[in-house]
């Protein structure tokens, strides 16, 4: 079977809207299906900011849609984007997403985030109503599209354009869920038949991941070892018993990265180099040590990190060890923001330290691009991960990573205590900062081993961590759902 009509809706996409991976996927994944012979498009709120800097040329559908909600209509018109295969529809409500910020004001969210994605999933679900071709497939992800499903399954399946329509929800981030006070039902019209504790009911209010996971056909999240974890206490998030009762529609299925991840092509980087030809690899370290006023010198490891600051990224493991590295002489690099207090913490050692360590608050893609090719070692003491990106990147372009054993990183690093033949990075299992510690303790170790650390560094850059591969199982799972239809 080919040439399915799919429609995924998601709060953010690449490269028209980002906060984190969530719109990696959403906007390479259909891509890469779209490569596959099947028709996909993506139907997204219009953040008018974030989608100007973008630079994607915009245009008027020429089309509106009335939605009553919370006792008003609300009118919403549609636009559209062309990137590469992929058709964006992007949803116009200017004072739902004319914001600065997605969600939330940094470190917030916004009071109304359920009206805000409730509204996005009605319009997005009259947008496919109102297609030349019957749906096959309306891919949801995470919990601002999780009332999908559910509304799909009761208000909208008489709707003869939706009646074949089969609904997959694909679980990002399980810690994220959307719960909203219950007194929302009857102001957005949702279906009160669900709310019980075997659908979207939770200790009394509205969970919408619980709807997506209760509501879908197929359920996805985004690596084999976190579609796992989920179901243990440890990682369930408190629906870890409600995740077993759906566990037989549950698949996991890493993520890949797009093309444009690329050492020997990218121009943000200031020297390309591939597998074989690896010269250009020891000019990004030293024109990074350049740019970041680091010490200039061959011998010396240089461990870099692009994270959001917060505790599920391992950030506490690393302040703990950072103090022991630097005054063993190695350099060390960080990019990103978060938590104010880790913040501060590592400015103020950066400053301290300020020839072998360097701390950029905030993001920044380019620069990010050039601590993936700068760097000699990687670091992702992620507590939990459902499947990460960060550590395919570094290894695309030979930095091979550290990590903990969890989710997604357990799937795509094969570490070097496990199997000196194969190897791509290293790992520890138990997340404390001396675990973490020998770990990077041993990467350093092989990388003063110059013929080892070539050929883990040729294997970590030849690992295929395109789309392509992830695709046809996805595709593979559409097919599946439409032929059982």
């Amino acid at each position: 079977m080919s040439g399915l009509n799919i429609v995924f809706a998601a709060s953010e996409a690449a490269p028209l809207a980002k906060t984190g991976g969530l719109a990696d996927v959403a906007g390479a994944l259909p891509a890469a299906l779209a490569r596959l012979g099947h028709a996909v498009t993506v139907i997204m709120p219009f953040y008018r900011q974030p989608v100007a800097a973008s630079q994607v040329p915009v245009r008027p559908l020429g089309q509106s849609i009335s939605i009553w909600m919370d006792g008003a209509e609300r009118i919403a018109p549609l636009h559209e984007a062309t990137v590469g295969p992929v058709r964006f529809i992007l949803v116009e409500q200017d004072d739902f997403y004319d914001r600065d910020g997605l969600y939330g004001p940094p470190g917030g969210a916004w009071e109304d985030n359920l009206p805000r994605f409730l509204f996005f999933n009605r319009v997005a679900l009259e947008a496919a109503r109102s297609m030349k071709r019957p749906v096959d497939i309306l891919h949801c992800h995470d919990w601002q599209t999780g009332l999908m499903p559910l509304l799909l399954a009761t208000q909208y399946r008489h709707h003869p354009e939706l009646a074949a329509t089969r609904s997959v929800f694909t679980i990002h981030n399980l810690a994220y869920q959307g719960v909203f006070p219950a007194g929302w039902i009857g102001r957005l019209g949702l279906p009160e038949a669900g709310f019980h504790f075997r659908g979207y009911e939770f200790y009394g209010q509205i969970n919408c991941m619980k709807a997506g996971i209760a509501a879908c056909d197929a359920l996805t999240t985004v690596s084999q070892t976190y579609a796992r974890e989920i179901l243990t206490p440890e990682y369930g998030c408190g629906l870890e018993g409600f995740l077993a009762d759906h566990a037989d529609k549950l698949t996991g299925i890493v993520n890949g990265l797009d093309e444009s991840w690329n050492p020997a092509a990218d121009a943000a980087i200031p020297a390309r180099y591939a597998p074989g030809r690896m010269a250009g690899k020891a000019r990004c370290k030293a024109a990074l040590q350049s740019e970041l006023d680091l010490a200039r010198a061959e011998d010396v490891p240089l461990l870099v990190m692009v994270s959001r600051l917060a505790e599920q990224k391992g950030v506490d493991l690393l302040l703990d060890r950072a103090p022991a590295w630097l005054e063993r002489g190695w350099q060390l690099a960080v990019l990103g923001s978060g938590e104010p207090a880790w913040e501060a913490m590592l400015a103020r050692l950066a400053e301290a330290r300020s020839r072998q360590m360097h701390f950029f608050r905030g993001f920044n893609e380019p620069l990010a691009r050039r601590f993936y090719a700068g760097g000699d070692i990687f670091l992702m003491p992620s507590r939990f991960e459902p499947c990460g990106l960060s550590q395919l990147m570094a290894m695309r372009y030979g930095t091979p990573p550290v990590v903990r054993e969890t989710g997604g990183l357990a799937d795509t690093v094969v570490s070097h205590a496990r199997s000196r033949t194969s190897s791509t990075g290293f790992s520890f299992s138990e997340p404390t900062p001396e675990a973490f510690d020998a770990a990077v303790s041993e990467a350093v170790a092989v990388w003063k081993r110059p013929a080892t650390w070539r050929r883990i560094r040729a294997r970590a850059m030849r690992r295929d961590s395109s789309w392509d591969a992830s695709a046809r199982r996805y595709a593979e799972l559409y097919e599946g759902l439409v032929a059982r239809a």
